[in-house]
């Protein structure tokens, strides 16, 4: 039985949502992109079982920022491996974060993506089968 590695992008920047899928698919995972917040937190209320990781922008369209997303996944799933990629939102981490997470500040190599959720998964227990 293969495991699906399904990493859920939520990204407002076509070039860099296109990036991080691309980075994403080489690496071995199956990467679904969406642009707002309140999409994302859609797919994760519908069935956040089959996501395996979450890579968030902090600034994005709609009311939620990527803070409010990682909450919610975090909420639905206690150990889902959240990485945050901003340009400005870096010095709210502390603060705004979810622990056991990590920031990429942009520009970033997009093999930095791959290695962050990567080593994120390593640490994290494994999951359940659901089937």
């Amino acid at each position: 039985m293969k495991i699906s590695l399904l990493v859920l992008v939520v990204e407002d920047d076509y070039f860099i949502k296109e990036l991080a899928v691309e980075a994403l698919s080489e690496g071995g995972f199956e990467p679904q992109a969406v642009a707002s917040g309140e999409e994302a937190c859609a797919l994760l209320q519908e069935d956040h079982h089959k996501y395996r990781a979450l890579a968030t922008d902090i600034h994005l369209q709609g009311e939620l920022t990527g803070w409010d997303v990682a909450r919610q996944a975090r909420e639905l799933s206690l150990d889902m491996p959240v990485v945050y990629m901003t340009g400005d939102g870096a010095d709210q981490w502390p603060s705004q974060g979810v622990p056991n997470s990590i920031l990429l500040t942009k520009p970033f190599a997009p093999a930095q993506l791959v290695t962050a959720i990567s080593s994120l998964l390593n640490a994290a227990p494994p999951i359940a089968s659901t089937e």
